[in-house]
């Protein structure tokens, strides 16, 4: 068989692909991609035994058809250096010897056969689907993706939650010191539904989706996900369980309210954090009308620092603590240019809210406060 393809078109999909790899696996044919020809058309697909991700991409000529696998690194360190040239791949289907001819070159190894490749099981019949585009899922994931947690009892708060309802599509996460829920308010249902994507599809997701208007079609059942997006899909496997009551975590009466220039506070955290005691990374607010005074210390090494910010506030004059590298993911994973702090009082959740929310959306943040020690 010989396939002649863009070396750059090429390479860009392994690359993406390339994520999908473990560093160890337990079948020396998962550190392979599956090459699947049919007609004009190349199909790629790497796995990991719980997460297939496939692309496609159209070849210049293939004079047949049929399916090989190659191990991963020698056939991406072999295209990724090359400039934009056709790449011709000549593929002996009987002792499945592969030849990688380039301009000034060739390259010479061995496939494997395509059929030992493992799949999974397809979705049910009753799979629900959810049609959303690229660049809201994209930014939903990128939002949520840094607040899951890495815990081993409680496996179903390592993922993001997607939660479709009468009110819209929410995506949660959560590791129980922060909160982010993003809802899109266009996609509802009148038949609940839900289910909990694992850290790794998403990042996968996060890495290959572009922030456009194509659409992207997710189809679930119990057990597994397929989402099929432009130039490829990936399926996998779902978390099992059931995700906790987020709602009942977000205060609804907030008196206070302090909004302020998210940039100029971000930079605020970066200069005064470095004094903060390494154990607790605590850093101090001290609030009241028209200004805010950050402030850290660490009373063991007699080093502290401060600084005042012009904001709008309204409510008490109050000090609330929180955990300063937290505080700065919040920010940083926000994309708006002035945030509003929500909250009672010291000792209850604080939200973090975009002061202007985008059309049709509603994000909010929600992170723990810290005891303050007076």
């Amino acid at each position: 068989m010989r396939l002649t393809i863009s070396s750059t078109a090429l390479a860009s999909r392994l690359s993406a692909l390339s994520k999908v790899f473990n560093n160890k696996n337990t079948m020396p044919i998962l550190d392979c991609y599956l090459f699947d020809v049919k007609g004009n058309t190349l199909t790629i697909t790497a796995s990991d035994s719980e997460n297939v991700m496939t692309t496609q991409l159209q070849a210049d000529e293939a004079d047949s058809e049929g399916t090989f696998a190659v191990n991963y690194r020698t056939i991406l360190d072999a295209v990724r250096e090359l400039p934009e040239q056709p790449l011709t791949l000549d593929v002996d289907m009987s002792s499945f010897a592969v030849k990688v001819i380039y301009l000034n070159g060739m390259y010479n190894f061995t496939a494997q056969r395509g059929d030992e490749f493992p799949r999974l099981q397809p979705l049910h019949d009753g799979a629900t689907s959810i049609i959303i585009d690229s660049k809201t899922l994209v930014n939903d994931i990128s939002h949520s993706i840094f607040a899951t947690a890495n815990e081993e009892l409680r496996p179903v708060m390592n993922g993001i939650y997607f939660d479709l309802n009468q009110e819209g599509l929410a995506i949660v996460a959560s590791d129980g010191h922060k909160l982010v829920r993003t809802r899109n308010k266009n996609i509802k249902t009148e038949n609940p539904m839900s289910f909990i994507l694992p850290k790794k599809p998403a990042t996968l997701l996060k890495n290959v989706l572009t922030k456009s208007e194509d659409e992207v079609i997710i189809r679930f059942d119990d057990r597994n996900a397929n989402i099929s997006y432009a130039d490829g899909s990936l399926t996998c496997r779902l978390i099992e369980g059931r995700y906790p009551n987020y709602n009942s975590v977000i205060p609804q009466d907030n008196p206070n309210q302090l909004t302020m220039d998210r940039m100029v506070m971000i930079g605020v955290i970066r200069r005064v954090l470095p004094f903060a005691s390494d154990s607790s990374q605590q850093i101090r607010l001290h609030i009241e009308a028209g200004k805010a005074v950050i402030s850290s210390e660490d009373i063991e090494f007699y080093t502290s620092a401060k600084e005042e910010i012009i904001c709008d506030y309204t409510g008490a004059t109050m000090d609330i603590g929180f955990k300063g590298t937290t505080l700065m993911e919040i920010l940083t994973n926000l994309d708006c240019e002035e945030v509003t702090l929500e909250f009672a009082d010291p000792s209850r959740p604080c939200l973090i809210l975009p002061t202007q929310q985008p059309e049709n959306e509603d994000i909010l943040m929600l992170i723990m406060p810290m005891l303050l020690n007076d």
